[in-house]
């Protein structure tokens, strides 16, 4: 992921979000239980970053692991569980990094190009987090998988009516809670669009592409 975004992401931008190093064939014959768990979400987050993967199946990621299914599910009780692993690591990674924008003393407009911004460049960093994100690598998984992502947007949906609210109020709106609303919202759908071009276009069109302005208007 590069540095050179947008300009205000130049003037002290968080620090680069975290991507999942895809595993390679494992090296060691028998892991410790924490390392074959790890080894395990990172295969799987690999084989997702594959363009046009179809739906993978618990055989396939023990044949890339070399192991048996059964040793699988010895770490996870089900392939809902690996794809939630992913998810608690997308969470814990964008909301880290949403805390620290937000604890900054700027203005809300620029804290809410900032969190959007950062959330394309970890979808751009990670291709098969963003195949969970969109929802395209959940299809045939458990539907509580998807309400998690929903509710994943939901919460950046909120944390950027929070930043929105404040520079609606500084430019004087008569209505600066539905101002915010409507940015928030137009801006989660802008960021969400971009992440599922960048998977349905085989990770071709990046979602960092061009994105400098339609943030700042929106923001704006």
């Amino acid at each position: 992921m590069s540095d050179s975004t947008e300009e205000p992401a130049d003037r002290g931008a968080p620090a680069e979000a975290e991507s999942v190093a895809v595993a390679s064939t494992p090296g060691r014959k028998r892991p410790k239980p924490g390392e074959r768990r790890v080894q395990i979400l990172q295969t799987l987050a690999g084989m997702l970053e594959q363009p046009g993967a179809e739906r993978i199946t618990t055989a396939a990621l023990a044949a890339r692991l070399e192991v048996s299914e059964a040793a699988l599910y010895r770490h996870f009780a089900s392939k809902a569980q690996m794809f939630e692993g992913l998810i608690d690591f997308i969470e814990s990674s964008v909301f880290a990094l949403v805390n620290q924008i937000a604890e900054r003393d700027e203005s809300g407009a620029l804290q809410a190009q900032r969190i959007a911004m950062m959330l394309l460049q970890f979808g751009e960093k990670n291709p098969g987090m963003t195949r969970v994100m969109v929802g395209d690598a959940l299809v045939f998984e458990h539907e509580r998988l998807i309400t998690r992502m929903n509710q994943f947007f939901d919460r950046v949906e909120s944390q950027l009516r929070s930043c929105l609210r404040p520079a609606a109020e500084a430019k004087g709106s008569a209505t600066p809670t539905v101002d915010a609303n409507v940015m928030a919202s137009a801006m989660t759908s802008l960021i969400v669009g971009r992440l599922q071009r960048y998977a349905r276009s085989g990770f071709r069109r990046l979602p960092t592409e061009a994105i400098e302005a339609p943030l700042q208007r929106l923001a704006s």
